[in-house]
């Protein structure tokens, strides 16, 4: 079933610092959080506490007449804390009504990019933090086929999972059930020579000289037990060759 998001609020006016931040490339998977949301306090509680100079760098993320040609005075506000400020709110912000709706315009434009996995077959992704709290993970994209995470193409691949929240596309999903996808039918199956093989084939080869250190190989005075054919077989062969494996194979 075909979903199409309506626009939520109007695009912001250009000079501000919000409107210069998400349109650099390396912030495409950032949305524009409109002012009055940045301006209610209610939507900000607890990140005083959270973002050093709290008062300051909202202030600079207001700014409506922000230089894109010489950006903030380093005395005045740091870059990166404006930037983390931004990404927490923005966090806060695409879970209610309208930021999803604004992320479903960006998710159903293929701007998060398509799930790596082949028997996905293209699906459209979501981005996902794996962590709630700021510089611990960057963004992963989510696929609600496979139900798991990959990392995004290499331009966002930058960005604080914290922007997004590690509960971002669970609530998407949870607000416009009819864009989740069914889960996959196909899956990978090991083969050699047409053969399915067996879970036995793949697992660790035992090796004989591994169980020399076992309390069962050990003689009475704790020295290794020796086999009587040891010698013989050294003789034999002159060199020490690993057991043969054995792979098992399965009819479909």
């Amino acid at each position: 079933m075909s979903h199409k998001c309506s626009s939520s609020h109007s695009i912001m006016p250009d000079g501000t610092w919000i409107g210069w931040f998400v349109n650099l490339q390396v912030n495409a998977f950032l949305c524009r959080v409109p002012f009055e949301f940045v301006q209610d306090r209610f939507n900000l509680t607890g990140l005083e506490v959270l973002v050093p100079s709290f008062h300051q760098t909202l202030d600079a993320i207001l700014d409506t007449e922000f230089d894109t040609d010489y950006g903030f005075n380093p005395m005045d506000t740091d870059p990166e804390l404006t930037a983390q400020l931004y990404g927490l709110i923005h966090a806060r912000y695409i879970i209610t009504t309208r930021g999803i709706d604004d992320m479903c315009q960006k998710y159903q434009r293929g701007e998060f990019g398509i799930c790596p996995r082949i028997f996905c077959n293209g699906q459209l992704v979501l981005p996902v933090g794996l962590t709630d709290r700021f510089g611990e993970s960057h963004v992963k994209v989510y696929c609600p086929r496979c139900r798991d995470v990959y990392q995004p193409h290499a331009r966002c691949a930058l960005l604080d999972g914290a922007m997004f929240g590690s509960s971002f596309p669970h609530m998407f999903f949870m607000q416009l059930p009819q864009l989740l996808p069914e889960p996959p039918v196909e899956k990978y199956t090991p083969r050699i020579y047409g053969f399915q093989l067996h879970k036995s084939a793949l697992s660790a080869p035992i090796s004989l000289s591994s169980g020399s250190n076992s309390p069962h190989n050990k003689n009475s005075s704790g020295q290794p037990k020796v086999s009587p054919c040891a010698n013989i077989s050294q003789e034999v062969s002159p060199t020490n060759r690993p057991p043969m494996r054995r792979f098992n194979f399965t009819l479909n």
